[in-house]
């Protein structure tokens, strides 16, 4: 993981063309230095290209997608219909045990390999669209297809848990990052056995309500840092593919105004130092 002590990642890189344009508008004008991309979407290939383009200003990582459209692989137990099923059904089948680890298996490598073949690169760092690359089964599976290709030691893995009284102190969404941090229990851990680093200190939970003030929000994301933070967000502009695919729309266009803005300087002018 590089050298930081705050890493401000951009979900859903390639989700849609607008999506991805306004998080090339945030990483050009210098806010962010991470961003995760799905690769299963149908423009990653032209938004890989894009992305490449910046070159060393932005960490361009995987945002492992299991729960969203179709899958890169032929998949007939998990997505029988050629359409991933919703988080609640992942965790229902994690729980059970019944997971088919074959397909996921090949799905995980599948969507890495895409990154590599359209970037140019293997991926900076791991994460998952509604974290679902924390769960058990899964987790094990990706460290392994990512083993497989030698990123042990060279890239890092995201870890969407945090302390408790770090998630209390920020008032922000705690029942979903509490949730979250108990289905990912032992993840850490987990990826340091397998040679992975992850980030220490998780925030960035939202309602995607564009009538909350986030830039509010974004500054209790800030208090109580781990020494590896790791603030995670969804900016972006809004296309009628988003509106079809996603209840997050125009949130992303509100989260995108304030990266854009001088009061997102201030709030990281004032933010708490280590």
């Amino acid at each position: 993981m590089a050298a930081r002590d705050l890493t401000l990642c951009a979900d859903d890189y390639g989700l849609t063309p607008a999506v991805s344009l306004g998080i090339l508008e945030a990483v050009e004008a210098g806010r962010l230095n991470a961003t995760g991309a799905m690769t299963a979407r149908p423009h990653w290939k032209t938004a890989a290209r894009d992305l490449a383009s910046l070159g060393e200003a932005v960490e361009a990582g995987l945002h492992l997608d299991l729960t969203l459209g179709p899958p890169l692989t032929k998949m007939p137990l998990l997505a029988p219909r050629g359409a991933l099923p919703s988080i609640g059904t992942m965790i229902r089948l994690a729980q059970a045990g019944r997971l088919p680890e074959a397909e996921i298996r090949a799905e995980i490598g599948a969507q890495i390999d895409a990154f590599a073949e359209h970037y140019g690169a293997m991926p900076a760092f791991i994460d998952g669209h509604q974290h679902v690359h924390m769960l058990p089964g899964i987790r094990d599976w990706l460290f392994d297809e990512a083993c497989k290709r030698g990123l042990a030691g060279h890239i890092w893995m995201r870890d969407s848990t945090d302390r408790l009284s770090r998630i209390l102190r920020r008032r922000v969404e705690a029942p979903k990052a509490v949730i979250v941090a108990l289905a990912g229990r032992g993840f850490a851990k987990a990826a340091r056995q397998r040679g992975f680093v992850t980030n220490e200190g998780f925030a960035g939970f939202s309602a995607f309500d564009p009538r909350r003030d986030y830039a509010a929000d974004f500054s209790r994301f800030l208090l109580a840092p781990g020494p590896r933070h790791l603030i995670m967000c969804h900016p972006g502009r809004v296309d009628g593919e988003l509106e079809r695919l996603d209840p997050a729309t125009f949130s992303r266009e509100q989260e995108l105004e304030f990266l854009l803005s001088d009061r997102f300087s201030d709030v990281m002018a004032a933010r708490p130092k280590l």
